[in-house]
């Protein structure tokens, strides 16, 4: 009997907190994925970058052994001050000094990476008055850039998503939910052929050291906003036509930002993704919870009355004080009499 009231108890208790539970369950998935993640770069990496650390020491070693002459001091303060200058994006290559990182074209394609926070990193505010002002630049920018990509996305979605959908619902009679499924899939299906295929067969063609799997790998992080950096077009060297290549390349990003929002917000929108959220979503008060407290409150308040009004009918009821009897005397009438 004990048991098996402690185990409807037990029942109870996770079924009254059903979301909590799926939120733990959430947190737990996610720090394992991040785990799994580390253990897989972690095995792929490594060993790649352990062959790259030994083919440069082989080379330092095979340069310092031609060049007797140079100290290996000096080449450690040569080869410390030239990483410096490239991480700031600039290279000491003579097949790279025509390019300049902040021309106009150069800086309207660094100021969109900042603003669509995709940062690639390879070039980087060099004075303090720069990095001073990109901090403010950003500051306004940043949410400026949300606020317009939100608008944007709010009108392309009512002539992209819900018309489609409300259209094919009401003209041939299907099932909303089923359309808005197959919709969503076609959405997904065209944006990533105009924005990640058909791009990357571009890129492949026109940055001379990127093959297809480079350009594609470009393309997602770009419009994913991660921005790693390690690949940034129009970078090459005796680039054709590069003011106007970046400023293509510019547009591309905005317009591949916005097709990538709209393709989430329609999926954010279908009835089994919304349900699915709700599973971890901390659950609102029910309407009959609050009729409930209104009126237990509403009984409390009549309660209180109906002692208020008890009391005073009590203190009505209350026999009335004696009062003496007034006695006159007859110097009080012979007084009145005057």
């Amino acid at each position: 009997m004990l048991q098996s009231l402690s185990s409807n108890s037990c029942v109870r208790l996770i079924q009254s907190n059903k979301s909590t539970w799926y939120f733990f369950f959430l947190v737990l998935g996610y720090v394992l994925y991040l785990i799994f993640g580390a253990v897989v770069f972690s095995s792929v990496e490594l060993p790649y970058e352990d062959l790259l650390r030994q083919d440069l020491r082989n080379v330092k070693r095979q340069f310092l052994q031609e060049n007797e002459c140079l100290s290996e001091e000096r080449l450690e303060e040569f080869l410390g001050k030239a990483l410096e200058a490239s991480n700031y994006g600039v290279s000491v290559l003579n097949n790279a000094t025509a390019n300049w990182n902040w021309d106009f074209t150069s800086a309207l394609f660094f100021a969109s990476t900042v603003l669509s926070t995709t940062g690639y990193g390879h070039t980087v505010p060099l004075s303090d008055g720069g990095k001073a002002f990109c901090i403010i630049y950003s500051v306004i920018g940043i949410p400026f850039t949300l606020l317009f990509l939100t608008a944007v996305v709010q009108r392309i979605m009512v002539y992209v998503t819900r018309g489609p959908v409300t259209y094919i619902h009401t003209r041939w009679g299907f099932s909303k939910q089923l359309v808005a499924l197959v919709h969503a899939l076609v959405l997904g299906l065209v944006t990533a052929s105009c924005f990640f295929f058909i791009p990357a067969a571009a890129f492949s063609s026109l940055e001379d050291d990127w093959n297809f799997l480079e350009s594609f790998y470009f393309c997602f992080i770009s419009l994913s906003t991660i921005g790693l950096g390690d690949y940034v077009p129009g970078e090459g060297y005796n680039q054709k036509f590069r003011q106007l290549y970046k400023i293509g390349i510019t547009f591309y990003l905005m317009l591949g930002l916005i097709a990538m929002l709209v393709v989430l917000e329609t999926f954010c929108e279908l009835q089994e993704l919304k349900q699915f959220r709700k599973m971890f979503y901390l659950k609102k008060e029910k309407a009959e919870d609050r009729v409930h407290i209104i009126d237990h409150e509403h009984l409390s308040f009549s309660s209180v009355s109906d002692q208020a009004a008890s009391l005073r009918e009590d203190k009505l009821n209350e026999p009335f004080m004696d009062v003496p009897p007034l006695t006159y005397s007859a110097s009080d009438f012979s007084s009145l009499n005057r």
